[in-house]
């Protein structure tokens, strides 16, 4: 089973499509439950608006890179708007790359 940090590895290669930066960087993964006995991994996350044509592809990525981690048997996730995203919640990388499209801060 991979650990939290591998999952969190993992999900560094899904990209918002319309900022063009990773959605952990972007503050956008909320949490990451593993469930060892079972092989599950939960990932809890939300999208830069609850309007975002886009969240399926998020959601597809996000099976594709955890569901290749060795010993993911299965991948759940929950979409949730509570607490709303803010840029605030980007790392400090990616408050770093939204500054340089010009987001406030």
């Amino acid at each position: 089973m991979p650990t939290k940090e591998q999952v969190i590895e993992a999900l560094k290669e899904c990209y918002d499509p319309e900022i063009g930066i990773n959605i952990v960087d972007l503050g956008l993964i909320y949490g990451v439950d593993i469930d060892e006995a079972t092989g599950k991994v939960k990932v809890t996350f939300t999208l830069t608006s609850p309007f975002c044509p886009l969240g399926e592809d998020l959601v597809e990525c996000i099976r594709l890179r955890v569901g290749s981690l060795e010993g993911v048997k299965e991948v759940e996730y929950e979409l949730t708007f509570d607490p709303p995203w803010t840029p605030q919640m980007a790392t400090e990388e990616g408050k770093t790359l939204l500054r340089l499209m010009g987001v406030p801060i």
